[in-house]
């Protein structure tokens, strides 16, 4: 079976991410790895409060993970996450191969590369257009 590339965002119990960060970062890694997943980038996206209570929870900590898996994994991994108190919510969508590299790079926080399409005539026209504006 083809392995494809993944994008889930976790809810996690705010609660416990304030006791212990690196436990909850390090969860969302063993629920794929765990299923024979690979963590391509993974990192904290947001803490909020959700927009209505789930299981009693006010407030939640987003984490966004992109991995690489075996498409057969990923009902277990879903199963894991429904019986994991830590878990609120999961979403896991699968990302186009087209888009890929570009997604990593950015949850990396690495700088992206320019456009292939730019040239100098381009960037001429953008710099009179804006001083025309002026």
């Amino acid at each position: 079976m083809a392995r494809n590339v993944y994008e889930c965002m976790f809810i996690f119990d705010s609660n416990r991410y304030a006791r212990d960060a690196g436990a909850i970062a390090k969860l969302a890694s063993d629920l794929i790895e765990a299923q024979g997943g690979e963590v391509l980038a993974s990192r904290l996206w947001n803490e909020q409060r959700l927009a209505y209570p789930i299981d009693g929870h006010r407030k939640g900590t987003y984490w966004l993970t992109y991995f690489s898996m075996e498409s057969s994994g990923l009902k277990d991994m879903a199963r894991q996450c429904e019986i994991n108190d830590d878990v609120l919510r999961h979403l896991v969508l699968k990302v186009d191969t087209r888009l890929v590299d570009t997604l990593v790079a950015v949850a990396r926080g690495e700088a992206l590369p320019a456009p292939s399409g730019a040239d100098a005539d381009g960037e001429e026209e953008s710099a009179d257009a804006e001083a025309a504006a002026n």
